[in-house]
C-alpha cells in the first residue's frame, strides 16, 4: 500500500459520516477515529486487559480496617518469653483478643502487651532488643470484619 493510497483513505473518511475504521492488509494496520473519547477508552481498556493477562495470579482484598496497638511505656521489646523461644506473633497470623503479642522490659520488670482485637497481624513495628517509646506502634492489626 503506497502513502498516496492511505491518504485518499484518510481524506474519505474525514468526509464521510463513519466515526470509526480498522483496515488491516499484510503488514498495515490502519485505524482512524473521529472520537477522541472513543479512542482514550479503547485504549484504557487495551491496558486493563493487558494488565489482568499479566496478573492472573492477583487476589481480591478485602480492605479492613486497622488497629495500632501502642506501647503503654518505654522499654526494650522483645518478640518471645526468652532469647532461644519461638516468637509470640508473626505477619499474617491471626489473633485473637488477649493473646501475647510481645514482651516490653522496663526496669527490670517484663511487661507483657496483649492484644486488644482480634484479627490478623498486618505488621510488627520493631525487632528484638529495640527501644520502645511511649504511647508508639508496636504493632497493626487487621481487625476481623466478623
Amino acid at each position: 500500500m503506497t502513502l498516496k493510497e492511505i491518504q485518499k483513505i484518510i481524506k474519505d473518511f474525514e468526509e464521510s459520516e463513519l466515526t470509526e475504521l480498522s483496515l488491516e492488509f499484510d503488514d498495515v494496520k490502519l485505524r482512524l477515529s473521529k472520537n477522541k473519547v472513543s479512542e482514550v477508552i479503547s485504549n484504557k481498556t487495551e491496558e486493563i486487559k493487558e494488565n489482568i493477562k499479566e496478573n492472573n495470579d492477583v487476589k481480591p482484598e478485602i480492605n479492613l480496617p486497622l488497629e495500632e496497638i501502642k506501647s503503654p511505656l518505654v522499654g526494650t521489646f522483645y518478640s518471645a518469653n526468652n532469647p532461644e523461644g519461638e516468637p509470640f506473633i508473626k505477619v499474617g497470623q491471626k489473633i485473637k483478643k488477649g493473646d501475647s503479642l510481645c514482651i516490653i522490659e522496663a526496669m527490670k520488670i517484663m511487661n507483657e502487651i496483649t492484644s486488644s482485637v482480634d484479627g490478623i497481624v498486618e505488621k510488627i513495628h520493631y525487632e528484638n532488643g529495640e527501644v520502645v517509646g511511649f504511647n508508639d506502634v508496636v504493632v497493626t492489626v487487621k481487625k476481623d470484619g466478623i
